[in-house]
Formats: C-alpha cells, structure tokens, sequence
C-alpha cells in the first residue's frame, strides 16, 4: 500500500492529541514534515512527536517534494492563503475548522482546488465519530418517527482576559468571530450532515457583556431542505454551563451533546435508552483516515471543502444581523 506522507502547518495545541498523532498512526499514513512560524516550537514539536522534519516557513512545506498532502491547522485568517498555495502545488489540503472567515473565503478554497484537481477536506471530524454515528443512525432507521425539529443549546460563563492577552478565538479579524464561531460550527456542520443542508436562516448576534470584540450571543431560527424545523441558542456569558442538542420526532427524541462524551439518549413513548460510545484519544483519527483511505482510492471522506462551505453559509447568516453593544 502506499502510503500518503503529511505536512502541518501551524503546530499548535490542536495537533498535540487531538489530530497530529492521528496522521502518524493511521493506516497508509506518515507524517514528515510540521511547520510553525517560531523555528524553536516547530523544532520541538519534531522532536517530541517523531517527525523528521520541521520548518518556519510554511512555503518551503508546502513545495517540499517528500510532503504528499498538507494539513492546516493555523487560526482561520490564513486558511484560504494556505490552501490556496498548496492546491497550486498540487498537494490535497484537510483544513481545520471552521473553513474560513467566511463563505466567499471558503469558494475561493474550492475553486483553487478544482482547478488544480486536488481534494480538500475540513476537519469536522464529529462526521466520524461513533457517538455522532449513533445519533445519526437513530434518525435514518425512523427510531423517532419522522424529525419535526431541533433545539440546539450551547451555554457558558463569561471568561475574560487582561487587556492585550485576548486570545485569538475572540478577535474577530482572526477567528471571524468569537466562541459562536469556533463552537458552534461543530454542532451546525453535524447537523448538516444528519439533516442535509439548510435552506432558510434567520438570526441576531450581539455583544452583551462587552468583555471582548466579538459577539457573546447569538439565537436563530432556520429551515433546512427537507422541512425540518431547528432553534438555537450561543451564550457565552450565562451563568451555567449547558450542551445539548435535541432531535424532536413524531414518536420520540435523541439527545446528545456536541463537546460532551456522555451517552446518546434515545426517548419514546414505551422506552429509553442509553449509548455510551466513548470518544477515541486522538479525536480526529477517525476522520483522517477517511481523508487518507479517498486520497488512496478506497472510499470517499465525508467531510469536505463544499460540505463546510454551508456550514460557514449559515454562520454568516447567523451573524448577518450583528449588534456588538
């Protein structure tokens, strides 16, 4: 078998459990070649984890002839840079979420990568999950019924930091928001590939503690093509701490959370149920073997550049109206 010889860019903490270790112990993968701006962290990150090769410059990565495939997982500013620059060399991209800072970010990613003919991928790696594969096999068997509608919860104190320590996922001209952005992306992505895509949108964004630039808030209403129905509600400065998505059937409800490792519940009139499908220890892997069995011609990834794009659609719906005090 061949195998498929990875690049990252942007080291971080990401890519020390989560999704690094996962291009090193998947099948038909190896990982060569890391990349961070500080030469001395992308040295120790070879060091630590047993690769070969690192870099400060991710353009030396990119064009480095033993580098096969590049992962990115930089902050979501340089996305479309990055991916760009490989698709023009040829390499296939699997790109942290989200995407990009927005949509038409996002279509520029894609049609780089069509006209180079190479593959990008999007690490919504939950799409690979076993937990997640539970609630979604619930829903396709009938085990509720038909889906009527979704509530989608996601509450959390208020965290806040001296002034000049803001970290990146609360500036928006890095993240492309605040925690709506990086959290929910998760959930409306899972929900996309439950329910297919969404077909209407409607929501309001604000800023209502003020602690940082970004929006703490956000609640919307939307449709998707089949006629399911979904409300949600993003709040980053509530006093408790609440994940849960609920599916609403004609005879029952699945319940889960999108950050959580507890058990999937399944409700109806007669039964509940309870599926404790734990997460694996580097939560990525999974998906990233689908990324590396399609890029060696043995099935197809189910999470890619066009799926993410209606992700990062909604969010720009989501936050369309965006009141910040």
């Amino acid at each position: 078998m061949k195998t498929i010889r990875w690049g990252i860019i942007g080291c971080g903490n990401v890519t020390e459990v989560k999704s690094g270790p996962g291009f090193q112990k998947a099948q038909g993968s190896q990982l060569v070649a890391v990349m961070r701006r500080d030469a001395a962290l992308a040295k120790d990150y070879a060091h630590r984890h047993g690769v070969p090769k690192w870099y400060a410059n991710a353009q030396e990565l990119i064009h480095d002839p033993e580098v096969d495939a590049v992962y990115i997982a930089t902050p979501p500013d340089s996305h479309a840079v990055y991916t760009i620059a490989a698709a023009r060399a040829g390499k296939p991209v699997y790109v942290e979420k989200p995407m990009a800072l927005n949509s038409a970010e996002c279509r520029e990613m894609i049609a780089a990568c069509r006209a180079a003919g190479t593959p990008l991928f999007v690490a919504y790696y939950r799409r690979a999950l076993p937990r997640f594969l539970k609630a979604k096999e619930l829903l396709d068997n009938g085990a509720i019924g038909e889906v009527r509608f979704v509530e989608i919860l996601l509450t959390q104190p208020i965290e806040t930091h001296p002034p000049g320590q803001l970290p990146w996922r609360l500036r928006p001209e890095i993240a492309g928001g605040g925690f709506f952005v990086d959290l929910a992306s998760h959930t409306l992505d899972f929900l996309d590939f439950v329910l297919g895509p969404v077909n209407r949108v409607r929501g309001f964004a604000r800023n209502q503690a003020g602690a940082y630039p970004a929006e703490d808030i956000v609640s919307g209403a939307f449709e998707f093509q089949n006629g399911v129905h979904a409300i949600g509600t993003w709040c980053f400065s509530s006093f408790e701490t609440a994940d849960r998505i609920t599916f609403v059937g004609s005879n029952g409800q699945v319940t889960l959370s999108t950050f959580g490792n507890e058990p999937v519940q399944l409700e109806t009139p007669t039964d509940t149920q309870a599926f404790d499908l734990p997460n694996p220890t580097h939560i990525q892997q999974p998906l990233i073997q689908q990324v590396v069995n399609e890029l060696l011609g043995i099935e197809s990834c189910v999470s890619t550049g066009a799926s993410a794009l209606r992700t990062t659609w909604v969010m720009d719906q989501l936050l369309r109206e965006n009141t910040l005090s």
